[in-house]
């Protein structure tokens, strides 16, 4: 019988926000081992990259819609959320790379 891999998306979320608001004084190697810690904790590369990309991409989601409904033009709202957006996703490339890192080894 396989032995299943032990390990929670959810808490991997968890420990990735922890640290990398721990370590925010460290730009690149703060959300590398806030990575690896949560692909570790998430148990797995797939688990790893989808507890590095959810929380990305619900806040960048979220960020659409709130920036679209404030300004009440939706033209701005969307640009202002594809610039919030980019800088999410330059912020998550490390994660993204630690995630692998710490799936691999788990």
């Amino acid at each position: 019988m396989p032995q299943e891999a032990e390990g929670s998306v959810i808490m991997g979320m968890i420990w990735m926000a922890v640290i990398s608001l721990l370590l925010f004084w460290l730009p690149a190697i703060g959300p590398l081992i806030a990575g690896i810690v949560g692909g570790k904790v998430a148990g797995g590369v797939g688990p790893g990259l989808l507890a590095a990309l959810l929380p990305g991409l619900i806040l960048a989601g979220f960020l659409f819609f709130a920036c679209t409904f404030l300004t009440g033009v939706p033209l701005v709202g969307a640009i202002a959320a594809m610039g919030v957006m980019i800088l999410i996703l330059v912020n998550i490339i490390p994660l993204l790379i630690g995630a692998l890192i710490g799936g691999l080894l788990a």
